[in-house]
């Protein structure tokens, strides 16, 4: 029976605020603040990633979680580890703009692509890492959505890309006297929010990585076999997507690595809708062994800014290897951030679906989900 509260007390009472760094918080990252909330933190792996051995450091209040991605990455660590490949990289902002005609929509499409030098120089007039790599109009009638793309170095970069974005837009204006900002941010990003556009065309870090895990320790580690795993991957993650409509869910669990992750490296929570997307895929090789791989097109990570200096997420970048800003290669921090992130989701999507198949997945979550009395 749960304990009857003192008559005096208060349930905010139970919030933990003392001995905690308010200075790091205040300002930057929480208003109104009436403490903190704990939330457990666990280290999966380690796991050798391109060579080199990293800890997944994952904060989650779902029991089993850990445990299973930990059983993933020591079978792709007992065949070599994992291999990863950043394919692109770029924050994007994407404002609306109104003109008064057609004509005039058409015309400042058209400006901004010929344009586009001076645009660049404009933006990256307010940034030091900030570079304009590409911007893409797309005219609705008489409104013109404006999609910058930008590298951001090791920031996750939506405050550096929406300040370059203001400025460029005043050196448009100029051209287009007419035009009215109708919003800084016209859901073309797209942020926080599912789409086809960061599916297609990435958003923040585009990565994939790729393990190689022999037959033997699928059937001694993962207690199921290499056939059954590919024909699971495509009856659930692939058939079973399709039939949901799913948009860039073709997997069986990223989301809950990518939430565990960012939780505990100060990333922003909200940005999981976007960066858990990913397609699985296995395959057999002639030898009979399983290639497994995700497909990670927009995993939105920083090493500076957010929450990443909290004392404890900051403790969690620096037990990776990749706290704040990487001065001699700008962007390399927040890179390997997003590798290790692709790293765990592999790790558990190859023990979840190995579960599945075995039958363990009820029996896992009953002991490790449950407390026992």
């Amino acid at each position: 029976m749960k304990p009857m509260k003192e008559k005096n007390s208060h349930c905010i009472d139970d919030v933990p605020y003392k001995h905690y760094d308010w200075a790091r918080v205040v300002g930057q990252n929480c208003e109104n603040i009436v403490g903190y909330v704990p939330v457990p933190v666990g280290i999966a792996g380690p796991i050798p990633i391109d060579g080199v051995e990293y800890p997944i450091p994952m904060a989650t209040t779902e029991g089993a979680l850990l445990a299973s991605t930990h059983r993933g990455a020591r079978a792709i660590s007992m065949c070599g580890g994992c291999h990863s490949v950043v394919l692109a990289e770029g924050m994007t902002r994407a404002p609306v703009v109104g003109v008064p005609t057609l004509a005039e929509a058409g015309a400042l499409a058209k400006f901004v692509k010929e344009q586009f030098p001076l645009i660049k120089a404009a933006f990256e007039s307010t940034t030091r890492f900030g570079k304009l790599l590409e911007l893409k109009p797309c005219v609705v009638g008489r409104k013109v959505f404006l999609r910058f793309r930008a590298f951001t170095g090791d920031a996750m970069g939506m405050n550096m890309v929406t300040k370059g974005v203001d400025k460029a837009l005043s050196v448009i204006q100029e051209h287009f006297p007419k035009m009215e900002v109708l919003a800084l941010s016209g859901n073309y990003c797209t942020d926080k929010k599912p789409s086809a556009i960061n599916w297609i065309e990435g958003r923040g870090k585009s990565v994939v990585c790729e393990a190689t895990v022999t037959a033997d320790v699928v059937e001694r580690v993962l207690k199921t076999s290499v056939d059954r795993l590919v024909q699971l991957n495509i009856d659930k993650n692939y058939i079973g997507s399709a039939m949901a409509g799913s948009l860039g869910g073709f997997n069986a669990q990223a989301a809950n690595v990518v939430a565990a992750v960012f939780l505990a490296t100060g990333q922003d929570p909200a940005q999981v809708v976007e960066s858990s997307t990913c397609l699985t895929s296995m395959t057999k090789t002639e030898t009979g062994d399983l290639i497994i791989s995700v497909t990670m097109p927009s995993i939105e990570v920083g090493t500076v800014g957010g929450g990443t200096g909290l004392q404890a997420q900051h403790a969690m970048l620096e037990m990776i290897g990749c706290a704040g800003a990487n001065q001699a290669q700008p962007g390399a921090n927040s890179q390997l951030l997003s590798r290790v992130v692709a790293a765990g989701v592999l790790s558990a999507e190859l023990s979840l679906m190995s579960g599945l198949v075995a039958g363990h997945l009820l029996s896992a979550h009953m002991k490790l989900n449950r407390k026992q009395h």
